[in-house]
Order: C-alpha cells, then sequence, then structure tokens
C-alpha cells in the first residue's frame, strides 16, 4: 500500500511539474537553423537566409503573445533577406476582431519598421474557421489582410513575386535569371488553395521557395514544382513525446495523420518537393506547449 502511495505521488508529481513546464515553455524561443538546396538558385542568393514563423493565435485566452513581440526583435538582430509569416495570426476573434488585428501590428511592429520585407499568408483562423466545416468568413479575410498590407507586410494568394536582390536588399520586381521566385497558395480549409495559379508564370527551371499555410496543400503540387516548401498550421502537435522528433500525443491519436507532425517531412507529397512544417507559436484548445517550444526557422539557402 505504501509503495502504491508513493507511486502515485510520484506521477502525480511528474503530472504537475508537466503542466508547469507547458505553462511555461511557450515563452522560450527556439531557433531552428536549416540549410536547403534549391536547383537553379542564382549565384548571388548563395548563403542568403530566409526566416519562418507563424500560428500567432492572438486572441485566445492565455495567449502568448508577448512571445511574438520577442520574435519580431530577435527577427530584426539577425536580419535575414526576408521574414515569411504562415496565417493564423488570430484565433477566434473571440473578443473584439479589429483590436485583435490592432493587437497583432503592434506584435511584429519592431520587425515591419525594419527594412526586412515581410510576406505573409492567410490561415484558417484569420477566415474565422477553427474546422474545417465551418463557413469561411471572407470579410474577416479581407480584414486581416488590409491590416497586414497597412504595415507594409506582402499577402500572397496563389501568387508568386520575384525576388531580387539590390543594394539595398532584397525587393520584389521584374522576373529575372537572377530572382528568386517566392510562391504563395491559399489557404486549405476555405478551398481557396490554387496551384496552377499560383505557379503560373514561373519558369519551369526558375528557382523557387514555396509557402503554404496547411501541410495538406503540399500534396496537391506538381512534382519538381517545390524543391523547398513550408507550412504551418500544426502547432507540432503542441505537445510532443520525448524523443520520439515526429511523433505527438495527437499524431497518436489521428494514427499518424501528417498534419500533427513537424521538421521535415519524409515520403510525402510529389516527386521532388520537399516540405518543413514550422511549429508555430500560440495554442489551440489548451495554452500548453510541451517539448514543442514556439519556433523561429532560418533557411539558408545553397544551389544544387
Amino acid at each position: 500500500m505504501k509503495v502504491f502511495k508513493r507511486l502515485l505521488l510520484v506521477f502525480g508529481g511528474f503530472i504537475a511539474f508537466l503542466l508547469v513546464w507547458g505553462l511555461v515553455e511557450p515563452y522560450f524561443v527556439k531557433v531552428v537553423e536549416e540549410e536547403t538546396a534549391i536547383p537553379n538558385l542564382p549565384a548571388a542568393w548563395e548563403g542568403k537566409e530566409i526566416a519562418v514563423i507563424g500560428d500567432f493565435q492572438i486572441g485566445m485566452w492565455m495567449d502568448n503573445d508577448s512571445t511574438v513581440e520577442q520574435m519580431a526583435e530577435d527577427l530584426v538582430e539577425m536580419n535575414p533577406s526576408a521574414v515569411l509569416l504562415l496565417g493564423d495570426y488570430v484565433y477566434h476573434s473571440v473578443n473584439n476582431e479589429e483590436l485583435e488585428r490592432q493587437r497583432v501590428q503592434e506584435l511584429i511592429k519592431p520587425l515591419t519598421d525594419s527594412d526586412i520585407p515581410v510576406f505573409a499568408l492567410l490561415g484558417n483562423h484569420d477566415y474565422g474557421m477553427s474546422s474545417e466545416t465551418a463557413e469561411p468568413n471572407e470579410e474577416l479575410a479581407q480584414e486581416m489582410k488590409s491590416a497586414l498590407e497597412e504595415v507594409g507586410i506582402t499577402v500572397l494568394q496563389n501568387e508568386a513575386v520575384a525576388l531580387n536582390l539590390t543594394e539595398n536588399g532584397v525587393e520584389e520586381g521584374t522576373a529575372s535569371a537572377e530572382s528568386l521566385h517566392l510562391v504563395g497558395l491559399g489557404a486549405n480549409w476555405p478551398e481557396n488553395a490554387e496551384p496552377a495559379e499560383a505557379f503560373d508564370g514561373v519558369p519551369d527551371s526558375a528557382a523557387r521557395f514555396v509557402m503554404m499555410h496547411n501541410p495538406k496543400t503540399f500534396e496537391a503540387l506538381p512534382a519538381e514544382s517545390a524543391p523547398v516548401s513550408v507550412a504551418g498550421h500544426t502547432h507540432g502537435g503542441q505537445m510532443r513525446i520525448p524523443g520520439t522528433p515526429q511523433w505527438s500525443y495527437t499524431a497518436l491519436m489521428s494514427e499518424g495523420e501528417i498534419e500533427h507532425i513537424y521538421g521535415w517531412i519524409e515520403d510525402y507529397g510529389a516527386e521532388g518537393n520537399s516540405l518543413y512544417i514550422n511549429p508555430g507559436v500560440g495554442f489551440s484548445i489548451v495554452p500548453l506547449r510541451i517539448n514543442i517550444p514556439p519556433e523561429i526557422t532560418i533557411f539558408t539557402l545553397k544551389g544544387s
């Protein structure tokens, strides 16, 4: 009986520790550096860095909004060639839609005040969609798009921009052999992802970097079209089992579905395409992160 009580105490203490750590971890930013090969990358782009963050989920109870602000300040110090935001800036617009959009603007102000070009997508929560079957709110999405553009962010929806290196840094401009094409897909849940439209005008041989919110969009990309692509949406499962870099409790609950994995994804999508899932910043359902902290992913480009 005493042994049983001791085991209960040990187990209870372990659970209490996990809960406390789950409340603390969201305020520690992890920086992950990845080297990624892009076919036909112009020599001038060799060694340049592109940073990725996403899934702020501002407006959820106990949201870790200060972490977003810290990330923005960190990115200014890192000074990458460009920053990509992967969507879901608000949660459900549960309190005041306008105030939540303003809060997003305030949090990323250090970044948007810098000379670093910032590109963004919209996610399902920006359409007010908490499930795949929910009705998308196009008005909310347009207001979020406008709020981002108001602070100088380029929002991509099934379109590509040619990024050119100049004396003043990276600028959008006319495509040339020296350009890197940034391709942005529309949101998956409101069925707005149109790969053919997004890649229209991008030469087959052009160097490209592809961004999307939901990794499910990756399945629809043609072979060899996305040698490097990034997605968010998953939060990396939010509570990951230690020692299992590709599993989380949600992955186990859903029989390993792709939407509950993070990092580089193996054996997924069409031939010649690769996908990295960024675990984001904020939360879904519960304000906990265990063994999957908020992440800034830095991609160092190299030719292949």
